[in-house]
């Protein structure tokens, strides 16, 4: 037990450099649910599951293509309880090809804390995102991004 006993996580901040386009990607293009704008900032929340995230808008956009850190990201699950997490990251993969949505990488984890196959991409501001899809195992096929979207 820690010192100050933290109860819960109240919202994680993502910085955006166009509050609008992130708005129209993390709620259309995502599915998260907008829950509104924080007074007249230039910060706006979504939700997913419990979890709260505030898009805020930097007030010095930085270059996408340099701003990415290797291994810092956010990670979203994909549908588990109704096992139409498969389909769902096949359809991720598809759209991101058709929108050209940045695809870092496809990893298939059978050993660690967080196992599956797990889709890293990037946000209109560079930010590193994660599909993570819980239902694959060591011993299922491995099909790259590529055999995924001719599917």
């Amino acid at each position: 037990m820690g010192l100050l006993n933290l109860e819960d996580v109240t919202h994680w901040s993502i910085p955006v450099n166009n509050l609008e386009e992130s708005e129209q990607f993390y709620g259309e293009f995502l599915g998260l649910e907008h829950v509104g704008r924080l007074g007249n900032s230039r910060m706006t929340c979504f939700k997913v599951a419990e979890h709260s995230i505030l898009l805020c808008e930097r007030k010095h956009p930085v270059d996408v293509a340099t701003q990415s850190e290797e291994h810092v990201h956010h990670s979203f699950t994909v549908s588990p309880e109704t096992l139409v997490s498969p389909e769902t990251l096949v359809q991720a993969c598809k759209l991101f090809q058709e929108r050209q949505i940045p695809i870092d990488q496809l990893v298939y984890r059978a050993k660690g804390f967080f196992t599956g196959r797990e889709l890293y991409f990037f946000d209109p501001s560079g930010n590193k995102l994660e599909l993570r899809d819980p239902t694959w195992v060591e011993g299922m096929p491995e099909p790259s991004i590529e055999e995924i979207v001719k599917r």
